[in-house]
């Protein structure tokens, strides 16, 4: 018990030391949780980018081209999907739902998708997370425009305000333009921490609508225009589409489903499960996971050599109190034992408050965290391989009260007794 007041008190008369000491320890710890949990978090809101989603159907390129163009607004689509084809698959018996994607539109430099009510519906994220609008109505009429929350932070818009999309571009401000057929916000969605926030809805209506006077990929003139106003739905024709969403009825038919697809006849189609692939093209981003866990590794190591020298140096100011023990009998195996002691102490408050600082810092910036950068905190708070770097921290630090033990054991009983002028 008297070494455990020795230890105490000798902490306490370094106490700006020990709490320097602490701090490295606490912060190192605190980023090496925060990087395996920022790392959970980015793959549960990568992989649930889109969820309940049995199939994504587009016309034949690769997997990874596919969920990317659609899902992530990155890239574009080699081919589209003729109106029949998707009529003719959205009509099979197994086929709960689906959901429309036309591409090829821009706005500023975000994309513009058109699809239609079963987007609102339907579409799903992060598990059972649907799509919600901050104000407004969804847009369904021709002329009718929803936005995602980054493009309204981004450009200011309010409900009403005008939007003229540019033609064949899904980056950039675009040199051929819809000027002559503007659209009218009617909707703003809610943050989602996804793509969804990066992108312009309209109807499949509003996309045929504005291409309708166009002709092999040019603008019509003045005379050949045609007036919004001429414009109903009963005279648009849908031809075509980029992609397009499913869910089945069972999951059982799923696969047999997706065969199916891809064996189409009347033309080449690529069916593909959306969480598949993008566990798929998660495990190929492993090595940027690895480079942070060895940076993190690396600071912990950091706060372990903090440790080591302010115990080390500590030991050089203790030489008489080292001495004196060991003048009134207690040995090395009891010197061993309490510097092993304040080593063990320093380590577990260092994880305590650094474990801490960690949980209460998630805790206060997970909405804004999920929000601003997709980070969507699920899951328990501490797993086991967390628990197994706590233990590793700890049992390291004993390690590290080893050495200054060794020195203390090893300074002859005068050393700390003379007088050193």
């Amino acid at each position: 018990m008297i070494f455990l007041k020795l230890a105490f008190k000798s902490l306490n008369n370094r106490r700006f030391s020990t709490f320097l000491t602490v701090a490295s320890i606490a912060l190192s710890v605190a980023l090496l949780l925060s990087v395996e949990r920022t790392k959970r978090a980015a793959e549960e809101g990568f992989t649930q980018s889109i969820s309940q989603t049995d199939l994504l159907v587009g016309a034949r390129t690769g997997p990874l081209n596919l969920i990317l163009y659609t899902v992530f607004n990155m890239g574009s689509a080699a081919n589209n999907i003729s109106w029949k084809s998707y009529e003719d698959l959205k009509s099979k018996n197994e086929i709960e739902w689906t959901i429309p994607y036309s591409l090829g539109d821009g706005h500023r430099g975000f994309r513009v998708v058109a699809t239609d009510q079963n987007f609102y519906e339907h579409y799903r994220f992060r598990g059972n997370s649907k799509v919600e609008l901050i104000e407004g109505s969804p847009a369904l009429d021709i002329w009718d425009v929803v936005i995602g929350s980054d493009v309204q932070k981004k450009l200011g818009y309010k409900l009403g305000d005008k939007v003229v999309i540019a033609h064949g571009v899904t980056h950039g401000q675009g040199i051929q333009m819809h000027d002559d057929k503007p659209f009218h916000v009617t909707g703003i969605l809610k943050p989602t921490g996804t793509a969804l926030d990066q992108s312009l809805y309209i109807s499949l209506y509003g996309m045929e609508a504005i291409h309708m006077d166009w002709k092999d990929g040019a603008a019509p003139n003045k005379a050949n225009a045609l007036n919004p106003n001429q414009i109903s739905k009963e005279n648009i024709k849908i031809d075509q589409i980029t992609a397009f969403f499913l869910r089945t009825k069972s999951r059982i038919e799923t696969l047999r489903l997706q065969r199916e697809i891809n064996n189409y006849n009347e033309e080449p189609l690529l069916a593909i499960i959306p969480g598949a692939t993008l566990a798929d093209l998660w495990r190929s981003l492993s090595q940027i996971e690895q480079v942070l866990r060895v940076i993190s590794l690396m600071v912990l190591a950091v706060g372990m050599a903090s440790m080591l020298s302010s115990i080390l140096a500590g030991l050089n100011e203790r030489r008489r109190e080292m001495s004196i023990l060991r003048s009134i009998g207690a040995g090395p195996w009891r010197i061993t034992t309490l510097l092993v002691f304040e080593s063990a102490l320093l380590s577990l408050l260092g994880i305590t408050f650094g474990l801490s600082l960690e949980l209460s810092g998630f805790f206060i910036l997970s909405g804004w965290l999920e929000e601003q950068f997709g980070f969507y905190m699920v899951g328990n708070a501490i797993n086991n391989m967390d628990l197994l770097y706590l233990a590793a921290t700890f049992i390291f630090g004993i390690f590290v009260g080893l050495i200054p033990a060794y020195r203390a054991t090893q300074m002859a009983l005068k050393d700390g007794l003379s007088v050193r002028i």
